[in-house]
């Protein structure tokens, strides 16, 4: 059931839901960060990323965990490609980014990260070290230097503006991964097609990331397989 919530009003609906009867909701953009700050208790994960995106609704207060990791890097091992195969570009700083960045670490890889405000950049390298920054005006030209480019950013989603961002100096072997789902093919995945790219959607983390919360929601633990692919597309 989505439950679009205004950012000002987040911390006061949550709590009802849990007196509606709602075992939990999983948190999109922008909530991440504020559902953090509402949780009675954070799994260790979600605190070190600083974001929470599965809320837990039990007796004693809400919990928080991130998934979002799990789920990015389930949805690339799905698609054949190994998460420490090399450098990392991450686009945005936000709290997909948090949860990500935390989850490609712990793989072993190096991230990068570059975002319009560079300040929120700062911060969440300084958050993730030994994380680096980059210029987000240098992210086409220092394409080269990586095996992963990943957009946790809104730009390229339905009813929002483009992702500005060209692929001509990326490395023959760059993996493109857009963490939206909607669409289905953003411009920067058919983009990364045509230069010949392995191009990797967000629709595989979605469903990943939901298999951990409806565990704990439920205590089922779900299987993400191509009849749940083509059930969630329909």
């Amino acid at each position: 059931m989505p439950l679009p919530i205004r950012p000002e009003d987040f911390s006061s609906v949550i709590p009802t839901l849990a007196k509606a009867g709602f075992a939990g909701v999983n948190v999109t953009i922008p909530h991440k960060e504020a559902a953090f700050a509402i949780c009675a208790r954070i799994d260790d994960f979600a605190r070190r990323a600083g974001a929470v995106n599965t809320l837990i609704f039990t007796p004693r207060g809400i919990e928080g965990l991130n998934t979002d990791g799990y789920g990015f890097v389930a949805n690339l091992r799905a698609h054949g490609v190994n998460p420490a195969a090399g450098p990392v570009l991450v686009l945005g700083a936000g709290g997909a980014a948090r949860g990500i960045g935390a989850a490609l670490q712990d793989e072993g890889a190096q991230i990068t990260i570059t975002n319009r405000t560079p300040e929120r950049a700062v911060a969440l390298a300084a958050a993730l070290p030994p994380a680096k920054v980059l210029p987000w005006e240098s992210r086409d030209a220092a394409l080269g230097d990586y095996a992963l480019l990943v957009n946790t950013t809104s730009l390229g989603m339905v009813h929002e503006p483009p992702l500005p961002m060209s692929l001509s100096r990326a490395a023959p072997g760059l993996t493109v991964a857009d963490i939206i789902f909607a669409p289905l093919e953003t411009q920067l995945l058919a983009d990364a097609r045509l230069q010949g790219l392995q191009a990797v959607g967000g629709l595989g983390m979605l469903l990943h990331q939901a298999v951990p919360g409806f565990e704990a929601w439920f205590g089922i633990r779900p299987v993400v397989d191509d009849e749940l692919y083509r059930i969630v597309v329909a």
